[in-house]
């Protein structure tokens, strides 16, 4: 599948690759208009440094509305959607009877009556399907993955980014509103919410399928009046593992619980019911057999999904789950599901090729976090 904006990246020379059955941009290695040549390290830094913009549409849209939808949501996903209020958004899970994750996603509260999720696109068939299954209340459930398209605007200098084409919102982070663009009123209305997968300051707009594009144009022209870059999929990861927040697949999966990847925060669980919240009260109860935590390397090996983390003694004490060279810190860093007697501050091993790579057990994230 591909997005709204895919013929734009061919034609500029992006590095495509799958993302969930979708082709998207990896990098830009050529230059752009004004912009120089570009790379996940140029386009990491821009998002730290200054500003960022991103294609996520591949990223699904399931909307949800109908007398009941607030009680019908709050039964299924993890969260407590009574937390918010209307016109903003929060960070769930969808989980299966044993506590594994379906998927992780965000819910936009419009108000008790409609809602709006961004599952991952691998996974929005999944939710669709949980959500279909279980709708005994009459309620509309539709597969919005094509109504729109995700445009991320990421980085301290988000605001001015966006006053350029004349859009100035005050919002908390997490919350969202609905804007028109001055002199593009043809492009209709257009979701803008305080949120990001970055850790950076930043917004995600969201608009129509179809004025995606025409949208990503007017950031294009307005970034490389700024000292912004057009960012794709590969400084995404980087950032998100600097920050520790979680991939599906990676961090998450239905093997991996919420609990065993530190997302407990974000599981209600004295609410009543929910997908899987037997499962997790047992494991709560119980304790997690393996832990998330952050490795930075103290020597030059990279930690890299796959790899085995050792002890002193050379006994298997968890996995790497994710890994990368950090461009801020210049640095190997990984995230790892680890044995949770294991304390911070610990020295371990992991098994780089058949060599021996020291790391550090922290806690992400590896860099502050300015998203508020």
């Amino acid at each position: 599948m591909e997005s709204p904006l895919f013929d734009w990246h061919s034609q500029v020379g992006a590095k495509l690759a799958d993302f969930g059955g979708w082709q998207m941009p990896i990098e830009y290695p050529k230059a752009i208009g004004t912009l120089s040549a570009g790379g996940v390290m140029a386009e990491h830094a821009a998002v730290r440094e200054a500003v960022g913009i991103f294609d996520v549409s591949h990223l699904g849209k399931i909307e949800v509305s109908g007398i009941g939808a607030l009680m019908f949501l709050n039964r299924i996903f993890t969260n407590d959607l009574d937390r918010i209020g209307h016109g903003s958004a929060q960070y769930n899970l969808l989980c299966d009877s044993s506590g594994g994750v379906i998927d992780d996603l965000i819910i936009y509260r419009y108000s008790d009556e409609k809602f709006l999720l961004v599952p991952n696109a691998a996974n929005c068939a999944a939710v669709f399907a949980v959500l279909e299954s279980a709708n005994d209340l009459g309620l509309t459930i539709a597969n919005a993955h094509h109504n729109f398209g995700v445009l991320a605007v990421q980085g301290p200098q988000s605001d001015q980014l966006l006053g350029l084409l004349g859009i100035s919102v005050d919002l908390d982070y997490m919350a969202f509103t609905e804007v028109t663009i001055p002199g593009h009123e043809i492009l209709g209305r257009v979701v803008v919410c305080r949120t990001g997968y970055t850790g950076e300051y930043g917004y995600e707009l969201l608009p129509t399928w179809d004025a995606t594009l025409p949208l990503w144009k007017l950031l294009v022209d307005a970034v490389e009046k700024s000292a912004g870059r057009i960012c794709g999929l590969g400084s995404r990861d980087t950032l998100r593992t600097e920050m520790g927040y979680p991939l599906h697949g990676h961090e998450l999966s239905l093997e991996i619980t919420p609990l065993q990847a530190n997302a407990g925060w974000a599981v209600a669980l004295a609410k009543s019911s929910f997908h899987g919240q037997e499962a997790l009260l047992a494991e709560k109860s119980n304790g997690v057999p393996r832990i998330l935590r952050g490795l930075l390397a103290l020597d030059r090996g990279i930690p890299r999904g796959g790899m085995s983390v050792l002890d002193a003694s050379g006994a298997v004490v968890g996995l790497v789950t994710s890994g990368t060279f950090s461009p801020t810190l210049k640095t190997g860093i990984g995230l790892a599901l680890i044995n949770p007697g294991i304390a911070m501050g610990s020295e371990l091993t992991i098994d780089v090729r058949g060599r021996a790579s020291s790391v550090k057990v922290v806690k992400p994230p590896f860099v502050e976090s300015h998203v508020r």
